[in-house]
Formats: structure tokens, C-alpha cells, sequence
């Protein structure tokens, strides 16, 4: 059939805007956005990579998107908002300050909601000195029980044991602001720390140590049946500050918070739809993060099986569609 000349424009050009309706869908799908890889900061412990993984597995699997999983120490991730480097962190602990920097005043980045978890930091115990020693989980007598603390890191005062040192800690300005004769000393890692609070209870050797919740190793022997018992600081109010070297006071409570960057949260699409809606607990976490250091299960393995027993939870995340 031949084809009259007013018609013949019209082809190649309705061939070349169905080209593109094509090539957009399937860079983003329908309001989804476009399909840029997604970068992800993992922080240096276990909870931060469950994360990470689950949300990671979710991106690749159900949307289709690349991901890059960034290992990365805190603070240092929030910089990554303004040189394009990190899309989204999944778990911020406080930092008020880089909020006030980079959401605030720079409004690179934003907050885009809780993320389920509430974080606890604290000063602990073996549960077996808070029975020989009844006092000393008022701080105002740890000062009595320093020479029990001493190791050869510590020298003549007595060690409070840190994690990771880019961990969010204000305990050397609350050993200094409440006159404590301890030494911080930074343990290495998240697995060097639970290691030593397991030997400190299971052999019963004196320990002072920074530790937190959600954390799998609460509900796992030897601490299930001789559970860490937290020091009472002086509680924190508004008026105590928070973070910094004024810091007189206990840890706040934490609601665990997501930020993304603003480029993100603007062109991110069904990617940022997800993340935007990811919401789990504490439970769910430190069943994650167990399946990890405690079952010797791959990150992608141990997401892959949470995955598949829990889509009632994460279907809610997903975007319309």
C-alpha cells in the first residue's frame, strides 16, 4: 500500500517518541526516576551492613537499580553529600552538627525520616562486678574502683574500653568534665569490643566499656545469662550538652534517623522511594546482624534469608507502582 505524502513525517517520527517513552521507562520506569547506581554508606559495625544489604538486595533484585556499598566511618559519610560521593545513610546515631552543616546550612542533605531502630549508648559492666560490687554502677563511685580497670594501655588510671574510635563517643569529656580518673582506649572494632566484654564476663576480669543496643550480642551467651549492666551517669536533659567537649552527662536516646543527599532525594526515584519507606526494628536488626558475626553467614546470604522470610515487612517499603 503506498503511502500518501502527508503520512510519511508521521512515521518515523511516532517511531522516534516511542523509542524514547521506551527508553525512559526502562531507565526508571513511570515516575520512577532514572536509574543511576545508588551509593550507600556502611558504617564500621554489623547493624549499619544489615542495613545496608537488606536495602541493597531489595535495589538489585526488585528494582532493577546497581548499588555501592561504600564502608565508610561516621562523619565522614555526611561529606560525602556534598562531593556527590553517597546518596544515603541508613542509620545516623545524633550528629547534630553535620545535620546544622550539611542539611541546614548547606541543604545538600536531608533527613527523610526514622528509620524503626532505637539506639541506646551506655557505660557497662560484666554483670558479675555489679554483684561484687553493688556501688560501682554509680559513677559517682568509679573513681573508689579505678586501680581494678588498670592495664598496661591505661598506665595509673583505670581503662574505659571504646570500640571503633570513629564511633560517636563524648566519653573523654565526660571522664574529664565529671573529674574520673579512667583513660579512653579504643578497642579497634566492633568485634574486638564484643569479644572482650565476652572474656571480661566469662572470666570474670574487670571491665569498664563503652556498648549500645540494637547489638545481637545482648541476647547471645555468655551476656544472655550474665547480662552487662549500664552505669548510671548523670542523666541528660536539654540543658546537658549532647556532643562535644562540654558534655557532663549520659548518652540520649536515640531515634535512628536516614539522611540522603538532596540530589537524591530529588532524582532518585523508586530507589529513593524505598529508602525513603525502609522502616525495621530492633529486633529485625539484630537478627540480621547475628545471622552475620554469630552464624558466619555471608552479609548477601544473611540478607537474602531475611528476605525471604519477612516480605510482609519489606513489601510495605517498595514503591507504588
Amino acid at each position: 500500500m503506498r503511502i500518501n505524502d502527508s503520512r510519511r513525517w508521521r512515521l518515523p517520527v511516532l517511531v522516534a517518541m516511542a523509542g524514547l517513552i521506551v527508553t525512559a521507562c526502562g531507565a526508571g520506569g513511570i515516575g520512577g526516576g532514572t536509574k543511576e547506581p545508588v551509593d550507600i554508606a556502611v558504617n564500621p559495625w554489623t547493624g549499619s551492613r544489615a542495613n545496608a544489604v537488606v536495602i541493597a538486595s531489595l535495589l538489585k533484585d526488585k528494582l532493577g537499580y546497581e548499588v555501592n556499598l561504600k564502608d565508610l566511618d561516621e562523619g565522614v559519610d555526611w561529606q560525602g553529600f556534598e562531593t556527590g560521593e553517597v546518596d544515603a545513610i541508613l542509620e545516623v546515631w545524633g550528629h547534630d552538627e553535620d545535620r546544622a552543616t550539611f542539611v541546614d546550612q548547606k541543604k545538600v542533605a536531608q533527613v527523610v525520616g526514622p528509620m524503626g531502630v532505637n539506639g541506646v549508648i551506655g557505660w557497662y559492666v560484666p554483670g558479675w562486678m555489679a554483684k561484687e560490687y553493688p556501688d560501682i554502677t554509680d559513677w559517682n563511685n568509679l573513681n573508689k574502683y579505678a586501680d581494678l580497670f588498670k592495664t598496661s594501655e591505661s598506665g595509673d588510671q583505670g581503662q574505659f574500653l571504646l570500640g571503633d574510635p570513629s564511633y560517636v563517643s563524648n566519653d573523654e569529656a565526660i571522664i574529664k568534665n565529671l573529674g574520673l580518673n579512667y583513660k579512653v582506649v579504643a578497642g579497634g572494632s566492633e568485634a574486638a569490643l564484643i569479644e572482650s566484654l565476652k572474656q571480661a564476663t566469662t572470666q570474670k576480669t574487670p571491665l569498664l566499656a563503652y556498648f549500645y543496643d540494637p547489638q545481637w550480642a545482648h541476647s547471645q551467651e555468655p551476656l544472655l545469662s550474665d547480662p552487662l549492666v549500664k552505669i548510671n551517669l548523670p542523666p541528660n536533659t536539654p540543658e546537658c550538652a549532647t556532643e562535644g567537649e562540654a558534655v557532663a552527662c549520659d548518652y540520649p536516646a536515640y531515634e535512628l534517623y536516614k539522611a540522603v543527599s538532596t540530589t537524591f532525594a530529588e532524582n532518585g526515584g523508586d530507589a529513593y522511594e524505598l529508602i525513603k519507606n525502609f522502616n525495621w526494628t530492633n529486633l529485625d536488626q539484630s537478627t540480621m546482624a547475628e545471622l552475620i558475626d554469630n552464624q558466619g553467614m555471608t552479609p548477601e546470604d544473611a540478607a537474602a534469608k531475611w528476605i525471604a522470610e519477612n516480605e510482609a515487612i519489606w513489601s510495605k517499603w517498595m514503591p507504588a507502582q
